[in-house]
């Protein structure tokens, strides 16, 4: 089983391998993020994510891409106005070609994700595209039974139609998510 977490037999590494190091297209996404960690900043968890969020001491938040929504109201790209920049810069940067920019990202930081779908119906743009980032091993995502590893390997996939999770990780484990639900 893909899932030993789920069926109690996972067990966490006593130490992270050497990772390699962070490319240098995410690295100002990534010490923006550990900023926050760091600070003691990082937002609480909505309660309707909470119920996805089976395990893991971060959370999730999103925010919306203020170039395509500028006269959107969003208490979290207002409140990370530089993070909220620099990640949908890496969008572009890491996006497949032919990918429209997302109106939206979503932002975890230490999250296990049970299986789910996810809410918006789909409308718009299709595929939710998907990066971890991070010194952390496991932590791949799982989409319909199939495992990819996304630490620094930007991942298409369709997150209103296909169920998704995480596997359990060890180490300091962001990911980023964009998506356009209408």
């Amino acid at each position: 089983s893909l899932d030993a977490f789920a069926e109690g037999r996972w067990v966490a590494p006593m130490a992270l391998p050497s990772a390699a190091p962070c490319p240098e297209a995410y690295r100002k996404v990534l010490q923006l993020l550990q900023g926050l960690v760091d600070g003691g900043r990082w937002p609480p968890t909505s309660p309707a994510r909470s119920q996805v969020v089976r395990a893991g001491d971060g959370g999730t938040f999103s925010a919306v891409n203020p170039l395509l929504l500028s006269g959107t109201k969003n208490r979290r790209a207002a409140e990370f106005p530089e993070l909220t920049a620099a990640v949908f810069e890496l969008e572009m940067a890491i996006a497949p070609q032919g990918r429209s920019p997302s109106t939206f990202a979503a932002f975890n930081h230490n999250a296990l994700f049970s299986p789910h779908t996810d809410s918006g119906a789909g409308l718009g743009q299709s595929s939710s595209l998907i990066v971890g980032l991070g010194d952390y091993c496991g932590g791949e995502l799982v989409v319909e039974g199939t495992s990819s590893d996304i630490r620094y390997r930007p991942l298409e996939f369709d997150g209103w139609r296909q169920r998704h999770w995480t596997l359990p990780f060890a180490g300091t484990r962001f990911s980023l998510v964009w998506f356009s639900p209408a």
